[in-house]
């Protein structure tokens, strides 16, 4: 009877093993999606559609980017949570802790709906300036900014975004008062500083890099303490005059919770080989990131909720919420 079982069970487990293998090797055989919650020109949508580009050679499948703006990405994040557990559907997005302290409510459960797949990028932000605001550099612009509160219109990418949430934090660390207008991704709130309808921006690189050297724009302080190698021209935040202040942002990959482990391990790797070349971390370098993948999804998903604290606290901290 023993015996009888142990040889059934063998044969159920070699069917498993053999069910896993077919399909790690027959996924995808179908168009991949990658969600950013985000309008074209803001530093999400550059990196999906160079991910997508690059993650479709090594899937032998094509991979497109469908932007989802607003809400500070939770329109992305519900929409990703909510399609098929098949591999098929991805979100290209920050730390799901940043929108679980910021929303009072959110449609879709940030610690339950998502699978991690990999993180993606990371980098500093820009501090920048209208042209026309009487300003040279960040001492002068907190200066400015104490003198006139609330008289600065500041441009942010969307509540909870990281951009947004680095403008309210130098506003805590520098004693100043923004009056903060939001937009749908950073491409929009960078054609309102360069308006003028705007004065003060917190931006990713891949946003205003283009705009900064073509002079449409003035860059103060990158967000990190230190200068950054990947934005190189522009001090760190305590050389340009304000110790204390550090921030910076990272995006990494999900799929929805229950994705058959086979899958998500299938992604990892196009993902990882896609950040891996060259030409790839070049491209990001010239945007002002750094490729940092993850060495594995479980790595990753650890790495996620080992900083939700950090988030937590500094969206509370802040004083930054969303009703």
């Amino acid at each position: 009877m023993s015996t009888r079982f142990n040889a059934k069970l063998g044969i159920v487990l070699a069917i498993l093993m053999f069910a896993t293998g077919a399909m790690a090797q027959a996924f995808p055989t179908k168009p991949v999606k990658i969600v950013v919650g985000y309008p074209p020109g803001g530093s999400g949508d550059f990196l999906t559609r160079l991910l997508a580009d690059e993650m479709s050679k090594n899937l032998g499948v094509q991979v497109v980017t469908e932007n989802r703006p607003g809400a500070g990405a939770s329109i992305a994040s519900d929409a990703v949570a909510k399609s098929a557990a098949d591999g098929y559907t991805l979100l290209n997005s920050t730390n799901h802790a940043i929108n679980k302290a910021l929303y009072k409510k959110l449609p879709y459960d940030p610690d339950k709906d998502f699978a991690a797949v990999s993180r993606a990028a990371t980098g500093p932000m820009i501090i920048c300036v209208n042209n026309d605001l009487p300003v040279k550099n960040l001492k002068e612009l907190i200066a400015y900014a104490k003198a006139n509160p609330g008289k600065l219109f500041a441009a942010a990418s969307g509540n909870g975004s990281s951009p947004h949430l680095a403008s309210v934090q130098f506003e805590a660390v520098a004693g100043v008062k923004f009056t903060t207008v939001q937009f749908k991704g950073g491409g929009p709130a960078a054609q309102s500083l360069i308006a003028g309808d705007t004065q003060v921006m917190f931006a990713t690189a891949p946003t205003v890099l283009g705009f900064i050297r073509g002079g449409r724009m003035r860059a103060l302080a990158v967000t990190t303490r230190l200068a950054s190698p990947s934005v190189p021209g522009i001090p760190g935040a305590e050389e340009a005059g304000l110790p204390g202040f550090d921030a910076n942002y990272s995006f990494g990959l999900y799929v929805p919770a229950g994705t058959p482990a086979a899958a998500i391990a299938r992604l990892h790797e196009a993902a990882v080989k896609a950040l891996a070349k060259p030409e790839v971390r070049d491209k990001l370098a010239i945007q002002g990131m750094d490729a940092t993948p993850s060495v594995s999804p479980e790595a990753f998903g650890a790495e996620m909720r080992a900083e939700a604290p950090m988030w937590e606290r500094v969206v509370r901290d802040s004083g930054a919420r969303v009703e």
